[in-house]
């Protein structure tokens, strides 16, 4: 449906630091809470980091420190500026959106999603 659009991925080299956007088609996403998840070829989409409306982060441990998730609710878009990147860092990232105010981990949690971007970090 086209409501949550993912930009900024591509060939990076190793120690490089893409960001990535998301742009929301609709002004109620300010008011949700955004996550960026990951999925990496033969594994299941993995969490990185969420942010709710207020500007409150979440982010996994593994990823903690090198990924920073932020949001310009003026611009309806959330931010994943990756620092530091590896090879392992190889996936397609996702973007999500869930109403409410508890912030999940879980794949599951989240009702909206875009399409993803490829990022590809090469050694």
């Amino acid at each position: 449906q086209g409501q949550l659009v993912e930009s900024g991925g591509g060939l990076v080299q190793a120690g490089g630091s893409p960001r990535l956007s998301c742009v929301a088609s609709r002004r109620t996403f300010s008011s949700y809470i955004m996550g960026w998840f990951r999925q990496a070829p033969g594994k299941g989409r993995e969490f990185v980091a969420a942010i709710t409306w207020s500007g409150s982060n979440t982010y996994s441990d593994s990823m903690k420190g090198r990924f920073t998730i932020s949001r310009d609710n003026n611009k309806n878009t959330v931010y994943l500026q990756m620092n530091s990147l590896k090879p392992e860092d190889t996936a397609f990232y996702y973007c999500a959106a869930r109403s409410g105010r508890i912030v999940y981990i879980a794949v599951a949690g989240y009702d909206y999603w875009g399409q993803g971007t490829q990022v590809t970090v090469s050694s």
